[in-house]
């Protein structure tokens, strides 16, 4: 039987091992030390006085350590709980159990101070406080330990949006049906802003949101699924989606039957913790719900932490590889999307994979420019309008999440490393691509049975450049803590008919270093992986053959999903297209999808519809970079693009060139208000947009620059204005709402110029001179009354300057009066302005009531002392101001009549009789 002794006093601690056959006292040791105390390496070492607090908090796990089985029950910690001593281990714990009821009843009995409670309906998942680790693993029935929610942090904010780089506004222009309708999906975060008018119509669940309401949740929500009622930026994937909000302080799934009831099939997930690399019970139950909800498909952000090393696990301190934020991202039935950049490369903040166990993570990757949570928003978006094109081909059922995650994964474009990789997955997300795919029918199911084969047979014409293939199934869910996720496997291959060629597919190696994770990926059996692809360049004309076999299916029979494509040479253009807006003066990227020889180029050409011909733009565009920038010209048009390449020419969508127009408020009074904008060159009508229950509706056209609004239309908030050009309405410019806009009744803005002036002198701004024939500046009376003190007429300028000085000093109160060709009269807001002469001052009110401030009006820009006393002179109390209007304190003093001593600096003292009554 092996021993620990342990000589401790004041200053040292030893160690003493006595060895017993088949167990390493100092591995053991060791493996529980932090790396920085890592020093006990054989038979005795004197670990000072720090090791002192250290070794107690590691005694229970070496003890442990030492008994039979001791391997197996660490094993069922989480790998950040193996880490840290017992007593700087965080609280609460989660634990899986082989029996939920067995083990609390156990744990009332044995375990009284410890706090148990189910986590949702799952009988054998709990969360339990008031126990360390080591004590867990011991208890019976304990299956696996874990740390429960951990502070869960949004990845970033949205920075920018171009839905042309997964080419989702090609999906817009050719599918303009395809907009998510009669779905919803699911932002799992912080709440977003129900209110935002991207979002307005379509939120369900609207008990759900608390405030405050997050910035990055509503851009998430708005990516994924916006209406662009606020502006060109505020279109998302799904246009038409419901959505509902989660929050993700529970970092375990949602309840099933509550995402049942609200129609939820996409969850979005763009949040992380810190890097996890092990199989935990949130990857787990995951992948337990996608059993149970075969249609639900779950999207995560991969993380922003690209260049960081994991902290633990196969790859640890494998720097920029195996970076992922969270272990509910290793679960294998769900989407792990990374971030690139405009230009289509994997963004450096982007987190990579492997998985822990060696399988490609993320699975994809798109445009991002604050980070991965873009992406995966922008991800789950397409995968809803996936769901939408299968739904409305087969009669209202939604397609399996395994179908929609093989399509979207089989139309991705290569990055970098030529096929699969562990920085983009495989490859950036392809809008067009995935649903020209499901559209098409280009896909197969079937179930696999250990050592059955399915075969599908696909033929490839003549000339094509590629044949890609993938199998993709929604795997059971593994033991916690697993060394490998993979249960069911199953194989995919490709066999030529004619010829009995076959191909495997493309497979990473997993090694833990560096090199070995950046190797190209090589053809051969997948058995990590519940995703396999596999491509054929230049595939001979044909007949093939799709092989899906069970190779070791220890769980009954398995679904899958076959997703195929078979590219044809050729260029298409994917931006812009027919609704797309190219800003004049400003720079845009032109896009298009090459499927040719990699080495081709084409002449880019310009021109004008109805303009004298094409203008060269560029004699040598790279095809296969799928993109160039182009500088707008500051013009107002109707235009095209070509391509022209080898005799074949290759024409884009006739689109607009035009400024949008930024509509503002010229009045907006009770009855009526008045919208306005400049008028743009070239442009010769306008449409108006008022924003209804969900979208920007057409309120009128017009060839006008301005609106009058009616009663009955003032009941909307939000307008906006696009131009028209030769029929076809533009892009609408920034949607704006008329009450707030700083422009009331026709005034913007009505201001003395000075408050305290011997001259008073006032400045008003206008929205509008719109109708307006006079404009006057009116003094109250004592009466109340008002008295006009100077007309302006014609009105001309929406900037006016009035001037008045009254007979004698004091205040006195202004407004102006706008007078319509119709008879109609307007008033502005009404101001206070002091006549009073340099160096002078004066006090109000007077009488004051004992208690009430007494305002003193000075003019001058020095200090002013202020003394105070009674009428038999007796000091009552002093302050020194320096502004020109001042507050006096009058509180304590008694009714009667006081003298104000005010002595203004470089001036003479002036004496003011004050009465307090």
């Amino acid at each position: 039987m092996g021993r620990i002794l342990l000589n401790i006093n004041k200053t040292d601690c030893f160690i003493f091992g006595e060895a017993r056959p088949g167990v390493d006292y100092p591995f053991q040791i060791a493996k529980y030390m932090t790396r920085a105390r890592r020093e006990v390496v054989s038979g005795s070492k004197n670990l000072g006085r720090s090791g002192w607090a250290l070794l107690l908090g590691l005694l229970p796990q070496l003890l442990l350590a030492q008994t039979p089985g001791a391997r197996a029950t660490l094993g069922k910690l989480a790998p950040g709980l193996q880490a840290v001593p017992a007593a700087q281990q965080p609280r609460p714990l989660r634990i899986r159990v082989a029996d939920g009821p067995a083990f609390r009843q156990w744990a009332r009995q044995h375990l009284p101070a410890a706090r148990v409670a189910q986590v949702g309906n799952d009988a054998r998942t709990l969360t339990i406080t008031g126990l360390t680790p080591t004590q867990l693993v011991a208890a019976p029935g304990v299956e696996f330990v874990d740390v429960a929610d951990r502070r869960a942090h949004e990845e970033r904010y949205l920075g920018n949006s171009d839905l042309s780089v997964n080419t989702i506004s090609a999906v817009h222009a050719r599918f303009p049906d395809l907009t998510g309708q009669g779905l919803t999906a699911s932002v799992k975060e912080l709440p977003f802003d129900p209110d935002d008018i991207d979002l307005k119509g379509r939120v369900v669940a609207l008990g759900a949101f608390a405030k405050p309401y997050s910035d990055h949740a509503t851009a998430m929500a708005t990516l994924l699924g916006g209406a662009g009622n606020s502006d060109p930026l505020g279109w998302g994937a799904a246009r038409a989606v419901r959505l509902a909000t989660s929050d993700f302080a529970r970092l375990l799934p949602d309840d099933a039957a509550q995402l049942t009831q609200a129609g939820v099939s996409v969850q979005n997930h763009s949040y992380g913790v810190g890097i996890e690399n092990y199989y935990g019970l949130e990857s787990q139950a995951y992948d337990q719900q996608t059993q149970l909800l075969p249609q639900l498909l779950h999207v995560f952000s991969s993380g922003n932490v690209g260049s960081a090393a994991s902290p633990s696990g196969t790859y640890q301190g494998i720097a920029r590889f195996a970076n992922i934020s969270g272990q509910f991202k290793m679960s294998k039935n769900t989407l792990t999307v990374g971030a690139t950049a405009p230009g289509g490369q994997v963004a450096a903040l982007s987190s990579r994979g492997p998985a822990y166990d060696g399988r490609i993570k993320p699975e994809l990757v798109a445009y991002g420019e604050g980070g991965s949570s873009e992406a995966a928003a922008l991800v789950s978006g397409v995968s809803i309008l996936l769901q939408q094109q299968y739904r409305d081909q087969h009669a209202g059922t939604l397609p399996p999440a395994a179908l929609v995650k093989a399509v979207l994964l089989n139309s991705a474009d290569d990055l970098g490393t030529p096929e699969v990789d562990y920085l983009s997955g495989f490859g950036q997300a392809d809008a067009l691509g995935a649903v020209g795919t499901m559209r098409a029918g280009r896909f197969f199911g079937g179930s696999a049975s250990q050592g059955a084969d399915q075969v599908f047979r696909i033929t490839v014409p003549a000339g094509q450049q590629q044949l890609k293939a993938t199998l993709v199934w929604s795997d059971p869910a593994a033991n916690a803590n697993a060394a490998t996720a993979l249960v069911n496997d199953l194989d995919l291959e490709l066999v030529a008919v004619s010829t009995g060629q076959r191909w495997l597919p493309w497979v990473l190696s997993a090694y833990p270093h560096a090199d070995s994770l950046a190797r190209p990926a090589r053809r051969r059996p997948d058995h990590l992986n519940n995703a396999e692809q596999i491509t054929l360049t230049l595939p001979a004309a044909g007949t093939y053959e799709l092989h899906v076999r069970g190779y070791a299916v220890p769980q009954g029979s398995e679904a899958f999903s076959v997703a195929y494509e078979i590219n044809a040479p050729g260029l298409t253009w994917t931006y812009p297209a027919r609704p797309d807006n190219l800003r004049p003066g400003t720079t845009a990227n032109l896009r298009w999808q090459w499927s040719g020889p990699p080495a081709a180029t084409a002449r880019l050409d310009y021109r004008p519809v109805g303009g004298s011909g094409w203008r060269v733009l560029n004699a040598a565009v790279p095809l296969a970079d799928r993109r160039i920038t182009l500088a707008v010209p500051d013009t107002a048009t109707l235009a095209q693009l070509r391509l022209v390449s080898g005799g074949s020419e290759f024409v884009s969508d006739t689109f607009t060139v035009v400024r949008l127009p930024e509509v503002q408020v010229g009045y907006a009074c009770p009855d009526e208000a008045l919208l306005q904008w400049r008028r743009i060159p070239g442009v010769a009508r306008y449409q108006v947009y008022q924003l209804g229950h969900a979208y920007l509706e057409p309120l009128a056209q017009t060839a006008d620059t301005s609106l009058v609004l009616g009663r009955a239309q003032l009941s909307g908030l939000y307008y906006a204005v696009a131009s028209v050009m030769s029929g076809r309405v533009g892009q609408p410019g920034l949607t704006i709402n008329y009450t707030t806009q700083g422009t009331a009744c026709y005034f913007r803005s009505f201001l003395p110029r000075q408050l305290v002036d011997e001259t008073i002198r006032f400045d008003a701004t206008l929205g509008t001179v719109y109708h307006l024939k006079s404009a006057t500046l009116e003094r109250q009376r004592p009466d109340g009354t008002y008295e006009a003190v100077q007309t302006i007429s014609p009105v001309t300028s929406t900037m006016l300057a009035f001037a008045d000085q009254p007979l004698a000093a004091g205040r006195y109160l202004y407004r102006v009066r706008l007078d319509n060709a119709a008879g109609q009269q307007f008033y502005s807001n009404t101001e206070e302005a002091f006549l009073l002469r340099a160096g002078l001052t004066q006090v109000y009110p007077n009488p004051v009531t004992a208690g009430q401030p007494l305002q003193l009006v000075a003019n001058t820009t020095g200090v002013v002392i202020v003394q105070l006393s009674d009428m038999l002179g007796r000091f009552q109390r002093e302050t020194t101001v320096d502004g020109r209007i001042n507050e006096l304190d009058t509180s304590g003093l008694r009714p009667g009549v006081y003298l104000l001593r005010v002595q203004a600096e470089g001036q003479a003292r002036q004496v003011v009789r004050v009465v307090i009554q």
